[in-house]
C-alpha cells in the first residue's frame, strides 16, 4: 500500500512538473512572437494638440521598430485620468498602452483623492519621451511687455491668467510660481486651449500659463508674446526669453510624456516595448518633433521613470499644498 502510494505521489508530481514545463514554453513562445497584432495608444487628449502630436510620433515610429502597426485612440476629457483609467482596466497583455503624461499620473494623483486608479500600483512605466517648458504668454496687444512688468502688476493683484483646467498641471505649477513670486493673479480655468486663444486675444485674460510648445505658431507670428519659460537655462533657440529663475521665480518644471501598460503587463512584452522605443527614439524625425522649440527627449526608462513619477507627484503635492487647492 505504501509503495503504491508513493508510486502515484511521484506519478502525479511528473504530470505536474511536465505541465508546468509545458506552460512555460507556451508563454516563452507567445513572448517571442510578441507583438502578433496591432497594439493601441491610448491618448488623453483630442487629436491635434501638443500631447496627440507626441503620441501620434511615437506611434508611428514605434509601430515601424515593432513589426505591427500602433493605432492611436483619443480618449479625452478629465485631464487625461479617463484615458489612464481605461488603459489600468485593460488586459495586461502587451497590446494596450498609455501616453502617461503630468496631469494623468502626476498632478491627478497630488490633488485627487477618488481617482479609479492608484500610481504607481497600476502602472508599468516604459520609458519617458519627452519634457516640454512651461510658458507664461500675453496677447501681443498686451500693455504687458516683459515678466518684470508681468510681476510688477501681479504685486497690485490686478492680474487674471487662465490654465486649461483647475487642479491640472499647468495650474498648480502657476500656483507655485504665485507663492514663490507672492504674487496676487486670479485663476480662470478653461476647457482646452482654443478658448483661451479667443479671451486672451479678446482681452477678457490677461495671460495663458501652459506648455509653451504648441503655442509657437502664435508666438513666431507675433499674435503672442513669451515672456518666460520654466526652464532652468534660457532656450538655445530663444536667447532673449528669461526664465522664471533668473527673474526671481525659482520654479523649474516640465511637462513631460511617456509609456506607461497596465499593472501585470508580462515583462517580456515591456521589454520588447522598450527596446523598440530606444530605437525609435533615434529617429531624425522623432527628434525633430521632439526637440522643437526646447522641448528635450528624456532616455528615462523602467525603474528610473517610476522614481521620476514618484518625485513628480511629490513636487505637484507641495504645490497643491501651497495654493490651497482643492479637488474639483
Amino acid at each position: 500500500m505504501h509503495s503504491s502510494n508513493s508510486t502515484s505521489l511521484i506519478r502525479r508530481g511528473a504530470r505536474l512538473l511536465a505541465a508546468a514545463c509545458l506552460a512555460g514554453i507556451a508563454a516563452a513562445s507567445s513572448a517571442a512572437g510578441y507583438p502578433e497584432q496591432p497594439i493601441r495608444l491610448l491618448v488623453g487628449f483630442p487629436p491635434g494638440g501638443g500631447g496627440d502630436l507626441y503620441g501620434r510620433t511615437i506611434a508611428n515610429e514605434l509601430g515601424k521598430q515593432i513589426g505591427q502597426p500602433v493605432v492611436v485612440e483619443n480618449r479625452a476629457g478629465a485631464g487625461g485620468t479617463i484615458a489612464a483609467e481605461l488603459m489600468t482596466r485593460a488586459k495586461p497583455d502587451g497590446y494596450t498602452l498609455l501616453l502617461a503624461m503630468s496631469g494623468n499620473v502626476g498632478s491627478a494623483p497630488a490633488i485627487r483623492t477618488s481617482l479609479p486608479y492608484k500610481v504607481p500600483d497600476d502602472f508599468v512605466f516604459i520609458s519617458q519621451l519627452v519634457e516640454t517648458p512651461y510658458g507664461l504668454v500675453v496677447s501681443a496687444d498686451s500693455k504687458i511687455k516683459t515678466i518684470q512688468d508681468y510681476i510688477a502688476a501681479a504685486k497690485g493683484g490686478k492680474l487674471t491668467y487662465a490654465s486649461t483646467g483647475t487642479g491640472g498641471a499647468a495650474q498648480i505649477v502657476m500656483e507655485m510660481v504665485k507663492q514663490q513670486g507672492k504674487l496676487d493673479i486670479l485663476h480662470v480655468p478653461y476647457k482646452g486651449s482654443g478658448p483661451v486663444m479667443t479671451d486672451l486675444m479678446g482681452g477678457l485674460v490677461d495671460s495663458f500659463f501652459a506648455p509653451y510648445t504648441p503655442l509657437m505658431g502664435q508666438i513666431a507670428s507675433g499674435k503672442l508674446r513669451l515672456l518666460a519659460v520654466s526652464t532652468d537655462k534660457r532656450v538655445a533657440s530663444m536667447p532673449d526669453v528669461p526664465t522664471l529663475k533668473e527673474s526671481g521665480i525659482d520654479v523649474v518644471m516640465t511637462q513631460w510624456y511617456g509609456l506607461a501598460a497596465p499593472s501585470g503587463t508580462p515583462k517580456p512584452a515591456v521589454d520588447k516595448i522598450a527596446q523598440a522605443v530606444k530605437r525609435a527614439m533615434q529617429s531624425p524625425e522623432v527628434l525633430r518633433v521632439y526637440r522643437a522649440e526646447g522641448a528635450q527627449e528624456s532616455e528615462r526608462a523602467g525603474s528610473a521613470f517610476r522614481d521620476f513619477v514618484l518625485k513628480d507627484i511629490a513636487n505637484y503635492k507641495r504645490g497643491v499644498t501651497r495654493g490651497q487647492l482643492k479637488e474639483e
